[in-house]
Parts: C-alpha cells; sequence; structure tokens
C-alpha cells in the first residue's frame, strides 16, 4: 500500500542569510579596541549565568573539538563539542594541567539514544565546570 504524502503550505515569513542586513551606525568608541563583545546570558530552564562572546563553534565532528575549545575558549567563545570523543578521551582531556580554565566555554553534545544519554551523564560527572548540554 502507497502512503499518501500531504503537502504543508508554511504561512510565516521565512528569513534566509541573504535577508539580514548589517547596517553600520555612528558610534562614540575612539578604537576598536574598545569594543567589549561579551554577554551574559541566564540559561532558560538551569538558571545558570553564562558570560561569553556569543559565538558557538558547530557540534560537527570536524569543528566542535577539543583543540578548537581551547582555542576559542581564550576569547571566551563557546564550543559545541561532538558527540564521537569517548569518555576515555574526555577524561584525558578534562584531567589535563590547562583545560579547567576552558570547560566554562564547551557545551557537551548529547545525541537522542540511551547510551548517548548516559554519556553526557559520564562526561558532567568528569567536572562540576562544564554547565552546558547541546
Amino acid at each position: 500500500k502507497v502512503k499518501k504524502l500531504r503537502m504543508r503550505i508554511e504561512q510565516e515569513i521565512c528569513l534566509d542569510f541573504k535577508d539580514v542586513l548589517i547596517r553600520p551606525k555612528r558610534s562614540t568608541l575612539k578604537s576598536r579596541s574598545e569594543v567589549n563583545l561579551e554577554r551574559t546570558f541566564m540559561t532558560k530552564h538551569s538558571k545558570v549565568n553564562i558570560t561569553c562572546i556569543p559565538i558557538f563553534a558547530a557540534n560537527m565532528d570536524t569543528v566542535g573539538t577539543f583543540e578548537m575549545a581551547e582555542a576559542l575558549a581564550k576569547h571566551k567563545a563557546l564550543t559545541a563539542v561532538h558527540k564521537m570523543y569517548k569518555i576515555e578521551e574526555w577524561e584525558a582531556w578534562i584531567n589535563k594541567e590547562t583545560t579547567k580554565q576552558y570547560l566554562p566555554y564547551i557545551a557537551v553534545t548529547a545525541g537522542i539514544s540511551v547510551d548517548d544519554y548516559k554519556k553526557v551523564e559520564k562526561v558532567l560527572e568528569l567536572s562540576n565546570d562544564i554547565r552546558m548540554i547541546c
């Protein structure tokens, strides 16, 4: 038996990157060095305050790496660390002397399976400094 598909027509206006216009405006700043990109956000459900530069590296396996997390965290930008890392890799990275300073700027990525959920729980048990899940 062939399943009949229904077409759903969206009535809302949908925007894309081409629809965004960044308009310059006058500034009272005398130098670009005076610009502060840091913002403080309160997470919706856990009510955690996060002060950072609101740029997030994606949780793709070539982008959301520990190396990217270290590079971006130095500038207070965020990284969603991909879910392909094994618990042993997480443990080795978290236990490095220099890693603690980067942990507030990373998010652990979760998949949709029970095993993914268990892995996220185990990663979060490794450090209290990780505050975000993607």
